[in-house]
């Protein structure tokens, strides 16, 4: 006969799954990750890579539910809905965050970062764990930061061989001060608009181009009513992935290792997926629209017309931070 102590024993070996040489104790659960993106896009491939880690570490009991394409809401809607506790997962463009916490308008500057390793460096180190650990005040624990890539400039009216060039130019550009700001700068004229209008405006010529990266761009079909593209990399978007805190809360302390050990190996490998995709993407575009490759000397013209908008947003972001977060750029750069 078994006795009680024997049962009691086996009973608690199967609520518990190995990480590493540890036993963790984790509970049935599943979250769900929410998105506008649609399937396919790199966002939602990172969601879908981190739920399969997840499930792997904790043997199968935590699972994650995918909801891309905006399903149960645009970013605002699903940014409150994790701040309120009733979505678990979700990531977004950083910079929109910012309407909860102004240290998140930097990553909307524009050439902050030459390179990716550059982002990656500056966010995986002490200025990214600054950044997050922001937002448990605001219903949000951060748990790695995904990539979208740079931004990039197509028109229909010319190539864009130097700043000049974009004198005039009506360019769409993000609902947001920064980005208004910026291309002000460089000498066009922005036009703020929702993407779900930029096709239709730049087949009716209403607008002549619009930003965006190389996967966005070729998703979107821009190319069948825009000419030149010119990589311009003006912006870096990292993308927030976070999860909400009452969701974050109720999990003990071995889920919670699991969980961030699941989000940042979906990190490493959400931003190499990326950077693949963007590179497809631009071959892609090469055969669709003539490209320009702007030369170094030129970049530094674009980015001497946008300093005064970088000084201008120091100020509101706050001057500390901006000299800390732009020490940290030139610190890894070195």
């Amino acid at each position: 006969m078994i006795s009680r102590k024997l049962i009691s024993v086996a009973i608690a070996a199967c609520c518990m799954v190995a990480v590493g040489s540890v036993q963790a104790e984790v509970r049935e659960q599943s979250f769900r990750f929410a998105t506008a993106n649609p399937k396919g896009h790199p966002i939602p491939a990172g969601g879908e890579k981190f739920g399969e880690l997840l499930a792997q570490k904790s043997g199968g009991k935590m699972t994650v539910k995918q909801f891309p394409g905006g399903v149960l809401g645009g970013d605002v809607q699903v940014l409150s809905a994790v701040q309120g506790g009733t979505i678990e997962l979700t990531s977004m463009n950083a910079g929109i965050l910012q309407g909860q916490i102004k240290e998140f308008a930097i990553v909307d500057l524009p050439y902050l970062f030459n390179n990716a390793k550059e982002a990656d460096a500056v966010l995986d180190g002490p200025i990214g764990k600054r950044m997050s650990d922001l937002m448990p005040a605001k219903g949000m624990v951060n748990l790695a930061f995904f990539d979208l890539g740079f931004r990039n400039l197509t028109n229909s009216k010319r190539l864009i061989k130097s700043v000049d060039d974009i004198s005039g130019l009506k360019v769409r550009v993000v609902q947001s001060p920064t980005y208004l700001d910026t291309w002000t700068a460089l000498g066009a004229n922005a036009v703020p608009m929702p993407i779900t209008e930029v096709y239709t405006a730049m087949e009716q010529k209403m607008i002549d181009g619009h930003e965006n990266p190389f996967t966005v761009i070729e998703a979107n079909k821009f190319y069948e009513v825009q000419k030149y593209l010119a990589v311009t990399n003006h912006m870096y978007n990292p993308q927030a992935f976070f999860m909400s805190k009452k969701s974050w809360d109720k999990l003990n302390a071995d889920e919670q290792k699991l969980v961030m050990e699941a989000a940042r190996e979906a990190a490493i490998w959400q931003r190499q997926f990326s950077r693949d995709e963007q590179g497809k993407s631009l071959a892609a575009l090469k055969s669709k629209m003539e490209v320009s490759e702007l030369s170094v000397e030129e970049l530094a013209k674009f980015r001497a017309k946008v300093q005064p908008v970088i000084d201008k947003y120091a100020t509101s972001i706050g001057p500390d931070f901006v000299k800390a977060f732009l020490a940290e750029v030139e610190k890894v750069r070195k």
